[in-house]
């Protein structure tokens, strides 16, 4: 059986019929965005075997140092939610990247803190993540880069939580 060849759309078709409204437009092309820019920061990350989202939470506790976080308000920081910060956690204390306590009084409260392997292991990383996002949006000037977080604030906003650290 022969295979269809799969083309990109004419150049000369419009564009608003290729999406069903400019809101999907936008919707789609923050999705590609995403995908692509994605995809140049898990080459980084898969060197040392961890995902951004564990890469995140290093860098959230990194900032508190030698303070601990509350594991809630630590997922509040995420960039993404964390359906399971337990196990995240979990696979990053097996790692010895991180350490957890439980206060005396209120052993219901789990604190997190950043071991010195941890810390490492960032610095390790702190190049590589700046020559990445370099690479990622570099390309824009100063003035774009600014427009650009402005929107996205704005497309945001609405979703957010109100006691949000993203708003």
């Amino acid at each position: 059986m022969a295979q269809e060849k799969i083309t990109a759309p004419p150049a000369d078709l419009p564009r608003a019929s290729r999406f069903d409204s400019t809101h999907q437009e936008a919707y789609l092309n923050l999705w590609r965005t995403y995908d692509r820019l994605r995809s140049i920061e898990d080459s980084v990350f898969l060197q040392v075997d961890i995902t951004a989202q564990q890469y995140n939470t290093l860098r959230l506790l990194r900032g508190e140092h030698p303070q601990k976080l509350h594991t809630l308000l630590l997922a509040k920081r995420l960039v993404s939610k964390a359906p399971d910060i337990t196990r995240l956690l979990d696979r990053l204390e097996e790692r010895k990247l991180i350490s957890r306590e439980r206060p005396d009084d209120n052993r219901r409260v789990v604190k997190v803190g950043i071991t010195s392997q941890g810390m490492k292991l960032l610095q390790k990383l702190d190049h590589e993540v700046l020559e990445c996002s370099k690479k990622q949006l570099g390309h824009l000037d100063e003035q774009q880069l600014t427009q650009l977080v402005s929107l996205l604030r704005l497309a945001r906003a609405p979703h957010e939580e109100p006691d949000s650290f993203w708003r």
